[in-house]
Order: structure tokens, then C-alpha cells, then sequence
């Protein structure tokens, strides 16, 4: 089934991609130190052209993206969305001067970028970070600010070159008081430590002790840094739903291939009609996801004023959907799917973090029903209720 008919060029493009992450790309992954910043897969994902096409790419080019190279090489995904992620607010808020110092070194992979939202005590709540951002007179006579606090679960951490940071500049505020700024690693009183976690991407937590930022640090505008945030998460939730699609895909055509061939009780294991129907529920929640993936990404493209609705709920579905998917793969796999090494055993460590990561689903879901009684339908205004 071809969701939403897409041209033969990007079905071609996406293959093209698929063959790349096997071919190239993993054997680069499997070299890597689990949990540590993997600068020459980096370095060849920007060869390939494939970082550049970050700041290029509409939101739907963007999932195929993430989708095509999550089925055969997720730390490869990994790579690209955490680039694009800690990236995009400098391409889109940032001076032409923050643009033309990190963008090109973003592109080729000599530049690792991370995005510094979460904090201890707020993750899916973002409006109420504490890292605090107080006006001071710097060392050189500028004003500015001095940022104190802390940073946690952030990806690329402590290893980024820079970071996409959000800090309170206007206490009691709520969302309105927070700032984007841009930080380079190297900035005194920055100090960072690696994050031991399930999945084995880098992750990390961030100490700021009165690092120093002036105004040329800021992106976007003072105190309005949660919009930065917000049109960075609205472009990034419906791309993590299709790095999920690509893991159930690959999920499921390692069933598809084991079922058929598996033989068990005088038959293939696929004869079954129990697992012959689990199958086929796979398949349909993998395609019910992809298309709310391709829908969310295209209503991003054409600017419509439901984009985030659609990002909350291609996100949602399509995370639980891979959860049920690769959960589905190793029961019917048995346990040769739980050795180390196996697909399914290491889909199933990285398949966990996406409904945590970017708005837990429980946040999601609080946002799809904020939207739907903000916007009531034709239906309930014709109703006069």
C-alpha cells in the first residue's frame, strides 16, 4: 500500500536511503562506543548530503528521512534527528552571524548540535524550567546574563559543540518568561555528564554555573523562547513518529520473513490462524501510523492552524503503534528475539524511549484535547452547542 500516493521519485529516494543506511551507514554505527556522540557517522551522513538536507527539507521529506533510515540503521536516524533537532532553531531564530558560524559545520558532521530543554524537575512540562538567566555585567563590560542551573536527559550531552538552551529571564512568567540561547560548549562554567541509559544513543545532564551569554547569544527574542521551542517540537513530534513507523517496518518484515519459514506443529508458523491474524494487526497498526506520520508532516508544509494537533497525535500513535509492533515481533519470535545482538532485541531497548522523549504520551494526548476544545468542529457550531 502506497500512503498517500507519494510520486515515484520519493519512493525511489526512499529506497535509495534504505540501501545507504545498510550499506554505509551501519557498518559506521557498529563501531561506535554505545552512548557516545559517533562523530564519523556523523561526518559521512554529511558526505552522503543527507545533514544539509536538514535546513532544505519540508517536514514531510524529513520523516521519509527518518523513516527509511530507521529501518535499517537507527543510530544512523539517531544521528541525523539529534543534529536537525539542536540545529533547527538556529536555522530558523538564529543572526546570520549564529547561522554562519554552526549551520555548515552542522552539515558536514564537524559540528555536533544538542537542544537543552528538560530539566530535573521539568521534562513534559517545559514551561516550568528553573535555569535561571539574571541580568549581569559581563567580564568584557557587556551586558548580559549569567545562566545557573541545570540540564538533563539531553541528548549529544556533555559532547555537543553547542547547545540550544532555554533558560528563565523573567521569573514567575510561566512560558512567557523564557529564553532561547545559543551556548557554545566551550563557555566557562559549563560542565556536563554522561547519562548510563536503556537506549544506547548519547544522553546526558548539563551544570551551568554562571555561564556567561550576551544578546548575541539569543535566538528569537528575549522571553519568547518557548515559541522557539514549540516550532522546533511541532516540526521534530511528527519525524519521531516516523522513526518509530521505520522500527515497526523493520519489526515486521523480520516477522513476515521468521513466520514464514519457521516450521512448527506440521506447518509454517505463519498457517496459524493465532499468528497469521497478530501478523496482519501489525501490518495495520504500521500503516495507520505512517499515514498519520505523512498527514501531520504535509498539514506542517502547507502551514495549516491544526499543525499541532496533528504532530501530537502522529507522535502518539505512531510510538504506542511501534511499542505494540516490536513487543508483538519478540513474542512471536520466542527467545532467540531476547539475545543479545538479535534485531528485536535491540529494537526493543530503542523503541522504549520515543514515548518518553520530545512530550511523553500522556502530554500528547493533553494536547490533542486542548486543541479540540479550542477549536470546536462545524459540526458542534451548526449544533448551536
Amino acid at each position: 500500500m502506497t500512503a498517500f500516493s507519494l510520486e515515484p521519485a520519493r519512493l525511489t529516494w526512499c529506497a535509495e536511503l534504505r540501501a545507504l543506511a545498510a550499506e554505509r551507514l551501519r557498518p559506521l554505527a557498529e563501531k561506535g562506543e554505545p552512548g557516545r556522540v559517533n562523530r564519523a557517522l556523523l561526518t559521512e551522513l554529511g558526505a552522503l548530503g543527507l545533514l544539509p538536507r536538514l535546513f532544505t527539507s519540508g517536514a514531510l521529506d524529513l520523516c521519509l528521512m527518518r523513516e527509511s533510515l530507521a529501518h535499517a540503521c537507527t543510530e544512523a536516524e539517531t544521528a541525523l534527528a539529534l543534529q536537525g533537532l539542536g540545529a533547527h532553531p538556529v536555522h530558523a531564530h538564529g543572526t546570520e552571524a549564529q547561522r554562519a558560524r554552526w549551520l555548515p559545520r552542522v552539515s558536514d558532521g564537524s559540528a555536533v548540535a544538542a537542544f537543552a530543554l528538560s530539566e530535573p524537575d521539568a521534562g513534559s512540562d517545559a514551561a516550568a524550567l528553573r535555569l535561571a538567566a539574571r541580568p549581569d555585567t559581563l567580564s568584557d563590560g557587556r551586558p548580559g546574563w549569567r545562566l545557573t542551573g541545570e540540564k538533563c536527559w539531553i541528548s549529544n550531552a556533555p559532547e555537543a559543540d553547542f547547545y540550544t538552551v532555554f533558560a528563565r529571564t523573567t521569573p514567575g512568567a510561566g512560558a512567557r518568561g523564557v529564553t532561547a540561547f545559543l551556548v557554545p560548549a566551550d563557555r566557562p562554567g559549563l560542565t556536563g555528564t554522561p547519562l548510563d541509559m536503556l537506549s544506547p544513543h548519547p544522553i546526558g545532564a548539563l551544570d551551568f554555573d554562571a555561564v556567561p551569554v550576551t544578546a548575541d547569544d539569543v535566538l528569537g527574542e528575549p522571553d519568547r523562547g518557548f515559541r522557539v521551542a514549540m516550532d522546533t517540537l511541532n516540526l521534530f513530534r511528527p519525524s519521531v513518529g516516523a522513526f518509530a513507523v521505520g522500527m515497526a517496518q523493520a519489526a515486521l518484515d523480520a516477522t513476515l520473513a521468521h513466520t514464514a519459514a519457521r516450521d512448527a506443529f506440521g506447518g509454517k508458523l505463519c498457517d496459524l490462524q493465532t499468528v497469521a491474524h497478530q501478523v496482519a494487526e501489525m501490518a495495520l497498526r504500521t500503516e495507520a501510523a505512517r499515514l498519520m506520520v505523512y498527514a501531520a508532516a504535509t498539514a506542517y508544509d502547507e502551514g495549516a492552524p491544526d499543525v499541532p494537533r496533528c504532530a501530537a497525535m502522529a507522535k502518539l500513535l505512531a510510538t504506542e503503534t511501534a511499542q505494540y509492533v516490536v513487543d508483538t515481533a519478540v513474542q512471536l519470535h520466542g527467545a532467540r528475539a531476547l539475545r543479545r545482538g538479535h534485531l528485536l532485541e535491540h529494537l526493543y531497548r530503542e523503541v522504549r524511549a520515543p514515548r518518553v522523549y520530545e512530550g511523553a504520551s500522556e502530554v500528547q494526548r493533553g494536547i490533542i484535547a486542548k486543541e479540540l476544545y479550542r477549536t470546536p468542529d462545524s459540526t458542534t457550531k451548526e449544533a448551536g452547542t
